[in-house]
């Protein structure tokens, strides 16, 4: 078997809807994987799952508010019954639809992007966490970002979350890595999708954005699929605890 082939591997993305989560389920389908798409919105996540049956593979449709632990737990449960079992989980929900200095920030606000961007994840990772011991086996992927690697100036929460993300990731890998299932990170860098759409479509704005990417540009949803197809299978076998950036160098500039 090719090392990236994750034919008859179960899979389940949070964030399937859209952008980067969106493009993860649609490249496992096409590595070979079935899909579990998690969402708040099920008309979305009906269109996602029309490609993902259109690489031959099953797809499960899970609307749910990943905000409210219950509501993850019972996407989880709802994933493992439609697909009989999970290989791999990428916790993948999350953003930020506002900018702000510190100072102005209110605290809802704050309290919002820490249950999207972090409580979710770790509502789903402690819902999976004995079905995966018990099977000995599994990749789970938390999609952080460059944001949680230093400063993130107006997106204080978001980067603070992010931040709280890598650091539960590595301390889950120490923790699960005995029982055979692996927990790593993936950090994209500024990606062109709907939720920022605001930054790119304006050329002085897009510009400004990308100004110290050593790449300059933006990257695509499909760019950060890929990596999360090397961390989902045997590629990455023996990695687990890592944060793997994909920023066009921003990270080291």
């Amino acid at each position: 078997m090719h090392a990236f082939d994750l034919t008859g591997r179960k899979a389940l993305v949070t964030g399937a809807s859209r952008g980067i989560g969106r493009a993860i389920a649609i490249a496992y389908a096409e590595a070979g994987a079935d899909v579990a798409l998690v969402s708040r919105s099920a008309e979305a996540l009906a269109e996602v799952a029309k490609e993902v049956e259109g690489h031959g593979r099953r797809a499960a449709v899970i609307p749910a508010d990943l905000s409210d632990r219950d509501a993850a737990a019972q996407a989880v449960r709802h994933g493992i019954d439609a697909l009989g079992h999970l290989d791999i989980v990428v916790n993948n929900a999350g953003g930020s639809n506002f900018m702000v200095e510190f100072k102005d920030l209110r605290l809802s606000g704050w309290d919002k992007l820490m249950r999207l961007n972090l409580d979710s994840a770790m509502a789903v990772c402690h819902a999976v966490a004995p079905h995966l011991l018990e099977r000995g086996k599994g990749s789970v992927i938390n999609v952080a970002s460059v944001g949680g690697l230093g400063a993130a100036p107006f997106l204080a929460p978001y980067g603070a979350a992010k931040a709280a993300l890598i650091s539960l990731t590595k301390s889950l890998a120490v923790e699960w890595g005995a029982m055979g299932v692996r927990v790593n990170a993936l950090c994209p860098g500024w990606t062109a999708t709907d939720l920022n759409r605001n930054l790119w479509e304006d050329e002085e704005t897009s510009r400004r954005t990308i100004g110290n990417v050593p790449l300059r540009r933006w990257g695509t949803a499909e760019e950060m699929a890929h990596p999360a197809v090397f961390l989902a299978g045997d590629a990455s076998a023996y990695m687990t605890g890592q944060v793997l950036v994909v920023d066009g160098g921003l990270s080291t500039a």
